[in-house]
């Protein structure tokens, strides 16, 4: 491996050293003082086993007040920014923003209430079954900083000896008692106040599930009686005795009363809303509506209110009506209100005020992007949207866009792409089906049907024109996952022209000309996600898996067999006939409050029969580019051990593979306020089914893991919460194009050489997250 230049290696130095005595910020703590670098906590006790320890140790360290500044490879920027900045005049602009947001105040061993501290140790122990526990300090200082360790005796962690719940023969203890096997508090358990809190919340939930409406957490006491057993507590959990009566009640639905067309703004007593106006109508079973302008039809509320008359009123549909009529997406505020009739009779009205969107809206849209392969370009869109096209919440979008791309650097012979086109989308909230479609999730589920037309001109080569439509459903079990079934996804491409320019290509290359041929893709496409990377874990997964046929049926009827005969035709042009699939699994590992592991493997097949010999050019895989293997450009990799710099031409970017293999690792952290750091690494290709005279080496074979490309390098996020912005700079470590042995390319770096950092260092600038 080539040596840098001795003057690199001394530019480097002095320019680390430089940022190390920089970002010191030991000079600016006060005469007497320390700045305070954080507490450790030590568990003395020799009956505790290791588990236990060290959760003891998290859980006290957590407690402790105030947090140390943020430190970023032992260094915190964000104090020597705090410091350098002076004091801003004003309360608001730039100087006020860089000290007090990206820059913060320095924590100081006088910022510190030890006494305080150890009173927390003292009470969190106890909170978690330590009765006897200790604790004790000593503070360790070394030039201008401090860390304080706590050393805490917790010695016998006490357990559940024996749970009582209320023995009277009234309604509400008679209800908590069928719910003692789902009790949070166990014997032999330790005993924690956290899970005593949990429980009331748990008992409250099941109540609500029943009637009791007006049940509170709080109305639960459980008593603790540590006396009677040594080390064991007995829980004994009561109703408080100055409970409210209507606590103890369960509550019916009498009398259900919809408001389609609120107003905020003239609201009065609601109850008198319905008695001053005649236009409210009996839709059915005790539902009234009041809709004078008959905006909506009525079937919009059967499918979105889960209270019916008679009903014991429960807190599950309660919210998932809610959710449902917010769903919709045609109303813009949802408001409800549970009127109890009278002190004895034990039911309640119930009152919808429901306050429309603005049905129609027109938007203008500008948008600039840019991509691994050189291009950038512009693209404008005309939206129109109508959020209650038939009066039954459908939601009806069409779009006028035009765009362009165009290369910035990159290859000289690279071609303007030039689009125009529309989309027509109409979704009804409800599957319209032959079957009946259950479904007690809090999502809308929803049937969908698209159009749309493309007309694509890449200069000097060839102009296209494509047209889609399809038609199923969208539904979500709950919050993590999601189905989209296409029951039928139509592809129509037509070239208009090619040029005598690309007519040469495609002699030199004969794949080039798939992408300019007529296609039929007809099928249906199903796809399936999975997430939980909104909650708060340390453990978290994304999974979308893919599955996509094209004339499957079709192409076994007619005994389709396209190597051996010509391609069944439909309006004579032939059909596409395969199966894709596509699985992308993420894991995401939190491994502080600053940083995190992300990682990604998705795997691919795409497999062309019957019909077919070759897959759809759209419907191959491609990789490199800013989300994908960030060392290579987009579309420039592949497939397998091939090598398109052979070309000669402008189609270096138009490299696609059947079967695609990638993983991703991603080491994120955040360095101050909006700045975020990453280092990574990204590996993976694609390869092709049948093999290919003009692409050798690109067919998938035993020797697939030898042709992996390897990249790695890092980058910047720029978080401003709106926009995401992000530039990843990465160098190939392995090009599976080189010849068998030389493919690592770890002894060719050499930053200091010009053009090796023109043909290896790969810049990416993005939108949000790469995975």
């Amino acid at each position: 491996m080539n040596k840098l230049p001795q003057q690199l290696n001394k530019l480097l130095f002095a320019a680390t050293a430089l940022f190390l005595v920089g970002c010191s910020n030991t000079r600016f703590v006060p005469e007497g003082d320390y700045l305070y670098t954080g507490a450790s906590i030590t568990i003395l006790s020799d009956s505790l086993p290791k588990s236990k320890k060290s959760a003891l140790e998290d859980l006290l360290k957590e407690s402790l007040t105030p947090k140390p500044n943020k430190s970023f490879l032992g260094l915190r920027p964000q104090i020597y920014i705090y410091n350098k900045v002076s004091e801003p005049k004003k309360d608001k602009g730039f100087k006020h923003w860089l000290k007090y947001k990206v820059g913060k105040k320095p924590v100081y061993l006088s910022d510190v209430d030890i006494p305080f501290n150890l009173d927390l140790i003292e009470n969190t122990g106890e909170n978690n079954g330590y009765f006897n526990i200790s604790a004790s300090y000593d503070t360790v200082p070394k030039n201008k900083k401090v860390h304080i360790n706590y050393e805490v005796s917790p010695r016998v962690q006490y357990t559940i000896n024996e749970v009582t719940f209320p023995q009277d023969s009234t309604i509400l203890a008679k209800e908590i008692r069928k719910t003692t096997d789902e009790s949070l508090l166990k014997i032999n358990d330790p005993f924690s106040l956290d899970v005593i809190k949990n429980e009331r919340e748990r008992i409250d939930a099941k109540l609500k599930e029943n009637g009791f409406y007006y049940f509170d957490p709080n109305n639960i006491i459980v008593q603790v009686d540590s006396t009677e057993v040594k080390h064991k507590v007995n829980l004994k959990v009561k109703i408080k005795n100055d409970t409210p009566e209507l606590a103890k009640e369960q509550f019916t639905i009498d009398k259900i009363y919809i408001f389609s067309d609120y107003n905020l703004r003239n609201a009065r007593n609601r109850r008198n809303l319905v008695r001053a106006n005649t236009d409210t109508i009996l839709w059915k079973d005790n539902v009234y509506i009041l809709d004078p302008k008959e905006k909506f039809r009525p079937q919009i509320y059967d499918r979105a209110l889960y209270f019916k008359s008679g009903d014991l009123y429960n807190r599950s549909n309660h919210n998932l009506t809610l959710s449902r009529l917010i769903n919709l997406g045609t109303f813009k505020f949802v408001k409800n209100q549970f009127v109890l009739k009278d002190s004895t009779a034990q039911k309640f009205d119930v009152y919808y005020y429901l306050t429309p969107n603005d049905f129609k809206s027109l938007r203008l849209e500008t948008l600039g992007k840019s991509n691994s392969a050189s291009y950038v370009g512009g693209e404008v869109n005309f939206n129109w949207r109508h959020r209650n096209f038939l009066r039954g919440a459908e939601l009806f979008t069409a779009t006028l866009y035009t765009a362009i791309d165009f290369q910035l650097g990159g290859s000289k012979e690279a071609n303007n792409i030039y689009r125009v086109g529309s989309r027509f989308s109409l979704t009804w909230p409800r599957i319209i089906a032959p079957f009946k479609f259950q479904s007690s999730s809090a999502f809308v589920p929803r049937t969908r049907v698209q159009l749309g037309y493309e007309y694509q001109n890449r200069t000097q080569l060839y102009t296209l024109h494509n047209f889609n439509a399809s038609f199923g459903y969208l539904w979500k079990e709950n919050a993590l996952r999601e189905h989209d079934l296409k029951l039928l996804e139509v592809t129509y491409v037509a070239p208009e022209k090619t040029t005598a320019k690309y007519e040469e290509e495609i002699a030199k290359y004969p794949p080039l000309a798939r992408v300019t041929e007529k296609q039929l893709i007809f099928g249906p496409v199903y796809s399936y996600i999975f997430t939980n990377t909104m909650l708060p874990k340390k453990h978290t997964f994304y999974y979308k898996g893919l599955l996509d046929l094209s004339a499957n049926l079709t192409g076994i009827i007619s005994g389709a067999n396209a190597e051996k005969e010509a391609p069944k035709t439909i309006l004579g042009v032939a059909y596409s006939q395969y199966i894709k699939t596509e699985h992308d699994f993420r894991y995401y590992l939190k491994l502080n409050n600053t940083s995190q592991l992300a990682s990604r493997f998705i795997a691919g097949v795409a497999y062309p029969y019957g019909n077919s010999v070759h897959m759809p050019f759209s419907k191959q895989f491609f990789v490199g580019g800013s989300n994908s293997i960030r060392a290579f450009r987009a579309r420039t990799l592949g497939p397998g051990s091939y090598d398109p710099r052979g070309e000669g031409s402008s189609f270096y970017h138009d490299q696609a593979g059947d079967v695609k293999l990638e993983a991703n690792l991603e080491y994120r952290a955040n360095i101050i306020s909006f700045l975020n750091a990453a280092v990574f690494v990204d590996a993976g290709n694609v390869w092709l089914f049948n093999e290919e005279t003009t692409r050798p080496g690109g067919q998938f074979s035993k020797e697939f893991l030898s042709e992996i490309a390897v990249g790695a390098g890092f980058g910047l996020r720029f978080d401003f919460n709106i926009l995401i912005l992000r530039t990843d700079l990465a160098m190939p470590l392995r090009i599976p194009y080189y010849p068998k042995g030389d493919r690592w390319t770890f002894n060719e770096i050499d930053f200091s050489r010009k053009t090796w950092r023109r043909d290896n260092l790969m810049f990416n600038i993005a939108i949000g997250y790469p995975f």
